[in-house]
């Protein structure tokens, strides 16, 4: 059962603190409370987790502090969207706002090669006015004796580059507990250039105690990659994982599924599971084209495979899009085939802006 307070209720306040008496004398009831930013006030949650289906609800509805009562019919109980819920997950980081209605791009490296190609990466983001990249420090790789990232020893200058250039916010994947410290002190000795969201990779997404442990820190939002070999539902339990740690400012990543019909891309493209998502969770929900298609093939139309998927999510509305971009991808230490080149970059951010103006034509549309 989820208890939802008035807006802005301070605990401080008399209403709170009766109607947090009443909930912790309920019988075979443990509660665990959970503080939700909304646009414009903040929300406090009340889960009464045991048997409560003989709790009553009129009696819960009636406490001071109580805006609505939801009983939870199903497994995604802090990042589900249950009964009435309408309004999603809405966060601001570093001065970018993250949301279901939002959009942003975040192309750059699949892994930090060099200096130089991160700031000729960081450069042509600037120029094309954008603010959000992503780069790959830590690598996880399926074969031991491919390059796994150089760590510890690039973080410097790539946030010093991120400052230098206006990139506010940076997805960079986790592994270990133990790289959360190490950008932690990084960006604490450069004085915060720049934010890092946490990426959980494909790899990690049931690696329960790495999700815990990035649960449990409240300065980086995350964003969780669907499991390539899970279903849906698991994935979306794994998301469960962060937010009841405390961390709730968590977006979904689809990524591509890997199966026996994939063929010729690397992964099944996935997008179409895009509003499914939005439709179960209040969670921003990220498209990863470049892992989901894998390659530079172009169709007859003169368009890579690789936009027209783009453009699918973007049309069934995706609220990021994480892509691999390259100054020169056949040096690139990671996936170099199906990065996209510097010099199609302008082009790509056009393209993802006709779709968008699409999306909402159709919502527009069906509005009405």
């Amino acid at each position: 059962m989820l208890v939802i307070l008035h807006p802005n209720t301070k605990e401080s306040s008399r209403e709170y603190k009766h109607t947090w008496d009443h909930l912790e004398g309920l019988e075979d009831i443990r509660l665990k409370k959970h503080k939700v930013q909304g646009k414009g006030q903040n929300l406090t949650e009340i889960y009464l987790i045991g048997s409560t289906k003989k709790v009553n609800l009129e009696e819960i509805e009636s406490l001071p502090a109580v805006e609505r009562v939801v009983r939870i019919s199903h497994d995604f109980r802090i990042l589900g969207r249950h009964s009435q819920e309408t309004e999603s997950i809405d966060f601001e980081y570093n001065g970018i706002r993250f949301n279901q209605d939002c959009l942003h791009i975040f192309a750059g490296l699949c892994a930090v090669d060099n200096h130089k190609n991160v700031k000729l990466m960081m450069k042509a983001l600037q120029k094309e006015g954008q603010q959000c990249t992503r780069m790959g420090a830590y690598k996880p790789r399926t074969n031991p004796y491919s390059f796994q990232g150089h760590g510890k020893s690039c973080l410097n200058y790539v946030f010093e580059l991120a400052g230098a250039y206006d990139i506010k916010v940076i997805a960079m994947e986790v592994t270990h507990e133990s790289h959360i410290e190490e950008i932690n002190e990084s960006l604490e000795k450069l004085g915060q250039p720049t934010g890092v969201i946490l990426q959980i990779g494909t790899r990690n997404t049931q690696n329960f105690e790495l999700l815990k442990a990035v649960g449990r820190q409240h300065i980086y939002p995350v964003l969780l990659k669907r499991g390539f070999g899970i279903s849906l539902n698991e994935s979306l339990n794994a998301a469960e994982y962060l937010a009841s740690e405390g961390n709730n400012q968590v977006i979904f990543c689809l990524r591509g599924m890997k199966t026996s019909f994939n063929s010729p891309h690397r992964n099944m493209v996935d997008f179409a599971h895009l509003p499914i998502v939005k439709r179960l969770t209040k969670m921003p929900v990220c498209i990863d084209p470049s892992h989901s298609v894998g390659t530079r093939e172009i169709s007859p139309d003169g368009i890579l495979d690789v936009l027209h998927s783009t453009a699918q999510g973007i049309v069934a509305g995706a609220n990021m899009v994480l892509v691999d971009f390259h100054p020169s991808p056949k040096e690139a230490l990671v996936d170099g085939p199906q990065a996209l080149h510097l010099n199609e970059l302008g082009k790509f951010i056009d393209d993802v802006n006709i779709s968008r103006e699409a999306y909402k034509k159709r919502v527009d549309l069906w509005s009405k």
